[in-house]
C-alpha cells in the first residue's frame, strides 16, 4: 500500500514538475528578493549559518502541508557530489539529539529520476508525512549537524562545493491527500 502511494505521488510530481518550475523559477535575469536565496541553497556569499541559532528561528524551507515533493535540478556532472551531500545530511540528522530530526527521517525519501529535466539530473524528495514547521533545507540541516564547526574554513569550502551542484533552486509541491487507494 505504501509503495503505491509513493509511486502515485512520484508520478504526480513528475506530471506537475513543469508547472512548478515555471511558477517558481524567476524569468531570466531576474533575481530572488534581496536577502532571500533560492530554497536549497546557502545564503549569499556561500556562508552557511552556524548551527547555534535559537530554536525559535523560522525554518528556511518548511513544509506546511501533510506531504510534499521537493524537486532539485542538479548539474549532470555533479550528481556524485550532491549524493555525497545527501549522505552527510542524513548522517547529521541520524546523530542529532533533536527528536524532530528523527521524525523527519521516517517520512523523507530521495529519488533520482531516470529522465533528465532541462538537461540536468532531477532529484525528487518525497516527504510523507511532513513534519510541520521543521527545517527541510539541506544546508541548514548540515550546518546544524556541524554546530560551531560549520564556520570553519574547510566546512565553508564544503558548503561552496555543494552550492555549486545546483542548476536551479528547489521547487516545492505542497500536497494534500484526496483519496487513498488501498486499506488506509
Amino acid at each position: 500500500m505504501r509503495r503505491s502511494v509513493v509511486t502515485t505521488t512520484f508520478l504526480m510530481a513528475l506530471a506537475l514538475a513543469p508547472a512548478a518550475l515555471f511558477a517558481q523559477t524567476p524569468p531570466a535575469g531576474q533575481q530572488p528578493p534581496a536577502g532571500q536565496p533560492p530554497a536549497g541553497q546557502p545564503p549569499a556569499g556561500g556562508q552557511a549559518p552556524a548551527g547555534t541559532a535559537p530554536a525559535s528561528k523560522e525554518p528556511r524551507l518548511a513544509l506546511t502541508s501533510p506531504a510534499a515533493v521537493l524537486l532539485y535540478q542538479i548539474k549532470p556532472d555533479q550528481t556524485a557530489t550532491f549524493e555525497e551531500m545527501l549522505g552527510k545530511v542524513k548522517a547529521a540528522m541520524q546523530k542529532s539529539d533533536n527528536p524532530v530530526r528523527k521524525q523527519q527521517l521516517t517520512g523523507w525519501k530521495v529519488y533520482k529520476a531516470t529522465e533528465p529535466m532541462n538537461n540536468n539530473a532531477l532529484y525528487v524528495c518525497v516527504v510523507d508525512p511532513a513534519v510541520p514547521a521543521a527545517e527541510y533545507d539541506f544546508f541548514m540541516l548540515l550546518a546544524e549537524g556541524l554546530g560551531a564547526e560549520a564556520g570553519s574554513p574547510d566546512n565553508q569550502a564544503m558548503f561552496k562545493k555543494y552550492q555549486e551542484v545546483f542548476a536551479a533552486g528547489a521547487s516545492r509541491l505542497s500536497l494534500t491527500p484526496v483519496a487513498a487507494f488501498g486499506g488506509q
